[in-house]
């Protein structure tokens, strides 16, 4: 049995965008992205979600230009079969208390109002969307969710979490979405996972035309609005100092991938 886990273990492997840093993915994508767009439709369908408005505007204006320099990246890459199975969608929740954004895998995108409070500008709010983009292009979900199947279920397929304990397999996704407050539980991205997703996000925002400089402003005020306690979103996240030190020096190498891979058409390059 240990040595059949060994190779099913083995056999999962996988290399994630931009890093190539080796990741357990037990679960194929397109079953995956299956029960990400049902359980997103359902998370939808249960809270506030705006249908229009300068909020709705402005979160998919930036989900928009960020999906391009995805497109135009694995593009230049030769990499395009991998966006197969996304199906993106940006959605803006009405809840002014949830300081929160995240994205299923698959694409599936929510912005909390109450995020927007802290990111004051389309910069700001391209690093937060380009953070949560960047764990779905990573897989963190997958990775999150195969770890779980194994340490929580003590299953090693999806297809026996479903059928034998479906409805902790569907808490599992969510929270391996980073939507798992909601659900009233927590399976927090790690730090890796967190420190991954900053990097990735600068180079994808920059691409887009956004300016990654903004990046550790806006990290600083997300740490200032909790008070003595930050909030939920930053509950595993890397060290304030240390992270903000790091932003610095990266937001330099993600302005190398804006001029090596732009994206001419997004919405900021045209505002000039």
């Amino acid at each position: 049995m240990l040595s059949l886990l060994a190779l099913v273990l083995l056999l999962s492997c996988n290399k994630t965008a931009f890093t190539g840093r080796k990741q357990l993915n037990l679960i194929p994508a397109g079953e995956l992205n299956q029960m990400s767009f049902a359980e997103y439709k359902t998370f939808l369908s249960q809270n506030k979600t705006l249908a229009s408005g300068k909020d709705v505007d402005l979160v998919r204006r930036v989900g928009n230009d960020i999906k391009a320099a995805v497109e135009v990246y694995y593009q230049a890459k030769g990499n395009s079969a991998d966006l197969k199975g996304f199906a993106w969608e940006f959605n803006v929740v009405d809840d002014a208390k949830t300081v929160n954004a995240f994205c299923m895998p698959g694409g599936k995108v929510v912005v909390y109002t109450g995020i927007l409070q802290v990111t004051q500008t389309e910069d700001a709010l391209a690093v937060v969307m380009g953070h949560e983009i960047a764990h779905a292009l990573a897989n963190h979900g997958n990775e999150r969710m195969s770890q779980g199947l194994v340490a929580q279920l003590g299953l090693s397929s999806l297809q026996l979490a479903l059928s034998q304990k479906p409805s902790q397999t569907n808490d599992l996704l969510l929270a391996a979405a980073g939507a798992g407050a909601q659900v009233g539980i927590l399976l927090p991205f790690s730090r890796k996972h967190e420190s991954e997703a900053d990097e990735i996000g600068l180079y994808l925002m920059a691409m887009a035309g956004y300016d990654p400089y903004a990046a550790a402003p806006f990290w600083d005020r997300m740490n200032k609005s909790g008070g003595a306690r930050p909030p939920e979103f930053l509950s595993t996240h890397p060290d304030p100092t240390k992270r903000s030190e790091r932003l610095k020096e990266l937001s330099a190498k993600a302005r190398g991938y804006a001029m090596k891979y732009p994206v001419p058409n997004s919405s900021k390059r045209k505002k000039g």
